[in-house]
């Protein structure tokens, strides 16, 4: 019978104890907690590794404060006023001013108002057509380019001239293709029949800004179509252009509706350039608007600038409806 005294066995802590090395000193590693008694424990880590993202969303929503209060200021309370003076009497009304009307907004959409109106929009959505249809082959061709010089000198010459308008931009086209002009009177461009008073050449020269606000727009959605598709394409035989009709322009689609949009919106609340060029020639509403408020309206009929100024917020806000599910769309694609 063998009477040798059992081995002991070691315990978790002791188990858990490293060697030293050649002097001999011990280090113990901590045991690890058993399953059944991780409790307040794992919830407090749990609850620690939640708090820093509630503080990152909370810190974002606070500097969003300033925007948003700027954006009630300067786009709201305006908004809230002109909607409440279209439908009320201006002050000097025969019947006296604050009283509830639809006259306003009933004339602003009847005559000659409601030809400025369909003039604008005409005029807008002609205009973002062709410069979608000249700003897609353009930024293609700056996003292709080997050079980058290049790239960035036509981003960012975009950039400048898609927010060049107003008196500055009139002058700059009256000088070189007016009556008097220096390239009209070297082609005789007269006797071909241009104008640039009227409606074509104020086209003309809403695409100097349009075109490059499209090319800023639609470079991003050019950047994201990935080179893979265009392998696959060749791969399975297709030519260039069925890659265009079959591929790129299926998943470009909604960024070109949304750069058509934003496009129209942009020219259809441009005023400057139009006022300083072709006054009343060409009927627009802002012109209209403009005609207003100087007093140019019959008597008692202030408040119809406002009436004309409901009807642009609400093209606006057509436009701006239009325009963030189509961008929402595109960036599922292409990002």
């Amino acid at each position: 019978m063998n009477d040798a005294a059992p081995t002991p066995v070691p315990s978790p802590a002791a188990t858990e104890t490293l060697s030293g090395g050649a002097g001999g000193v011990s280090t113990a590693l901590p045991s690890p907690t058993p399953a059944g008694q991780t409790g307040q424990t794992g919830q407090t880590s749990r609850s620690a590794a939640k708090r820093p993202g509630r503080g990152r969303r909370g810190g974002a929503w606070l500097a969003t404060v300033p925007l948003l209060v700027f954006f009630a200021i300067g786009f709201g309370l305006p908004a809230i006023a002109i909607a409440i003076g279209a439908f009320t009497t201006s002050s000097d009304a025969p019947g006296g001013g604050g009283a509830f009307t639809t006259a306003n907004l009933t004339d602003s959409l009847q005559g000659a108002y409601l030809t400025a109106l369909l003039g604008s929009v005409k005029l807008s959505a002609l205009t973002a057509l062709i410069g979608t249809v000249i700003g897609l082959p353009l930024a293609q061709a700056v996003v292709t380019s080997r050079f980058r010089l290049f790239r960035e000198a036509v981003l960012s010459g975009s950039g400048v001239l898609a927010n060049f308008g107003g008196v500055p931009l009139a002058f700059m086209f009256v000088a070189t293709l007016g009556n008097a002009g220096e390239v009209t009177q070297k082609f005789n461009l007269t006797q071909h029949g241009w104008s640039l008073y009227t409606f074509t050449g104020l086209s003309v020269v809403y695409l100097y800004f349009l075109v490059p606000l499209m090319i800023l727009t639609i470079t991003p959605a050019l950047e994201g179509l990935r080179v893979q598709w265009r392998e696959a394409a060749a791969n399975n035989g297709a030519t260039t252009l069925q890659y265009w009709r079959h591929v790129a322009l299926p998943i470009l689609l909604p960024s070109l509706l949304g750069g058509f949009v934003l496009l129209f919106g942009s020219a259809f609340a441009a005023y400057a350039t139009a006022a300083a060029m072709v006054g009343a020639s060409v009927p627009l509403i802002s012109m209209q608007i403009a005609n207003a408020l100087s007093g140019n309206v019959l008597v008692g009929q202030g408040n119809l600038a406002l009436a004309l100024g409901l009807d642009m917020i609400v093209v606006a806000c057509l436009v701006m409806a239009i325009y963030l599910p189509l961008q929402r769309r595109s960036a599922k694609w292409l990002s």
